[in-house]
């Protein structure tokens, strides 16, 4: 419907949030990886704007592996949560 009624528009003005990461979290994030801790990150936010979040604070790096769980029925989630599992547990 959006790409129906949203043509021609003059836009007049644009506004965006950002949430910061509390003081010092950031250097938690990386000492916990200097100690070879696993990091795991747990949010609500779309997919798109947890990664861009994550990029912009280097939380995320390019040279993670960054594994996604995004499903919509709860045997879908215990399907891929337990592969998940599976695939870390051979990794270490």
């Amino acid at each position: 419907a959006a790409d129906k009624i949203e043509r021609s528009l003059e836009i007049l003005g644009i506004t965006g949030i950002e949430d910061k990461l509390q003081v010092g979290v950031e250097d938690a994030i990386v000492k916990i990886r200097q100690a070879g801790i696993k990091l795991w990150v747990l949010t609500g936010d779309k997919l798109e704007t947890a990664k861009n979040i994550g990029f912009s604070t280097r939380v995320l790096s390019s040279s993670m592996e960054i594994l996604t769980l995004d499903v919509a029925d709860r045997k879908a989630f215990k399907d891929d949560i337990e592969t998940l599992r599976m695939n870390a547990l051979q990794a270490t």
